[in-house]
C-alpha cells in the first residue's frame, strides 16, 4: 500500500468515521451530519479505500464495525475531540464553540433514577451541548470505557483496570415494587414474600441476588417472569399479585412515575457501591 498524503484527505473523513461507527447505521449518521444517504455512501466508500478496510460490515442489527475499525475508533474519536476543544479558546467570542455532546453509560436503572438530575447538571455545563446515555453494565463498562465509546459511567462494580478513576458515589441496596390495588399487604412478612410470584430483572434471567438471600435462609422464591428491562416493570406487575425487588433508587424512581406502591423488603440485603 503507498503512503497516504495526509494534505489529500478530507479531514471531514473523520467525523463521519465517527458518526457511523457510534450510530452502527449510515442513515443515522447522516441524519446526525446533515447528510443525505448517498454522500455518507461515497465518504463511507473513500474511507475503506483510504485504510484498505471494510470498516463497517452490514449485520441484521446495522453496521458492526471490523477489529481493525474498533482500533482505529479511539484514536479518531480522541483527534476530533481535541480539534473541538480549540474552539473553547473562542468561547467568549460570539459563542465560536459549538459545544460537544457527553456519553454517559448506564444500566437503565440508573438512568430512570439519576437521568433527571444528571440533565438539571448538565445544563450548568456551558460546553455541554447534549447528554447522551448509552446502555452499560458490569461486564461491558470497562471495555467501553477503555474504548472511548462512553466518556463515564455509573455502575456497580466490573472496573478492574488501573487505567480508569473510580469514584464511589453512593452505596445502595434494594427495594420491592407491588400494586397496591392487587397485591394484600396485610401480613407484609417474609413467608409472604417467598409465597407470592417474582418478577426477575438480570441480565442472566435465571438468578439473582434475591436467590442468595433466601438460600442462605433456606428459602426459594418462585420467578414467575424475567426481564432484563428495568422500566419493563410497571407493565409487568401492574394488575397482579406478584412483587419486584430491584436496586432501591431505581424502585423509588418507578414508583414516583407509575402506579406501584414502594416497600421496604421483609428480609435483609447486603450494600453494594
Amino acid at each position: 500500500m503507498s503512503e497516504i498524503n495526509i494534505d489529500s484527505v478530507d479531514l471531514n473523513l473523520i467525523r463521519l468515521f465517527v458518526a457511523v461507527y457510534e450510530e452502527k447505521s449510515a442513515t443515522r449518521a447522516g441524519l446526525r451530519l446533515d447528510q443525505t444517504q448517498s454522500a455518507v455512501s461515497f465518504s463511507l466508500t473513500k474511507l475503506r479505500h483510504l485504510y484498505n478496510d471494510p470498516l463497517f460490515v452490514r449485520t441484521g442489527r446495522g453496521l458492526s464495525p471490523t477489529l481493525f475499525a474498533d482500533q482505529l475508533y479511539p484514536a479518531l474519536k480522541e483527534s476530533l475531540e481535541r480539534f473541538s476543544e480549540t474552539f473553547e479558546l473562542f468561547s467568549t467570542r460570539g459563542g465560536l464553540y459549538n459545544g460537544r455532546t457527553i456519553t454517559i453509560g448506564m444500566s437503565d436503572d440508573f438512568e430512570l433514577a439519576m437521568g433527571p438530575k444528571m440533565i438539571e447538571l448538565a445544563k450548568l455545563i456551558p460546553t455541554c451541548t447534549r447528554l447522551r446515555f448509552k446502555q452499560t453494565n458490569s461486564m461491558l463498562v470497562e471495555k467501553m470505557l477503555l474504548s472511548r465509546e462512553i466518556d463515564l459511567a455509573v455502575t456497580s462494580g466490573g472496573i478492574r483496570s488501573e487505567s480508569i478513576c473510580i469514584t464511589t458515589v453512593g452505596v445502595g441496596n434494594y427495594g420491592c415494587l407491588i400494586d397496591p390495588t392487587s397485591f394484600a399487604q396485610e401480613n407484609w412478612s417474609l413467608e409472604t414474600y417467598v409465597s407470592k410470584d417474582h418478577v426477575l430483572v438480570s441480565n442472566g434471567g435465571f438468578y439473582g441476588i434475591v436467590d442468595e438471600v433466601l438460600s442462605s435462609k433456606g428459602k426459594k422464591r418462585r420467578v414467575l417472569v424475567s426481564t432484563s428491562h428495568f422500566s419493563a416493570i410497571p407493565f409487568l406487575l401492574t394488575g397482579t399479585d406478584a412483587l419486584t425487588t430491584i436496586p432501591r433508587h431505581a424502585a423509588k424512581a418507578i414508583a414516583r412515575v407509575s402506579s406501584l406502591k414502594y416497600l421496604e423488603p421483609p428480609v435483609e440485603f447486603p450494600d453494594y457501591q
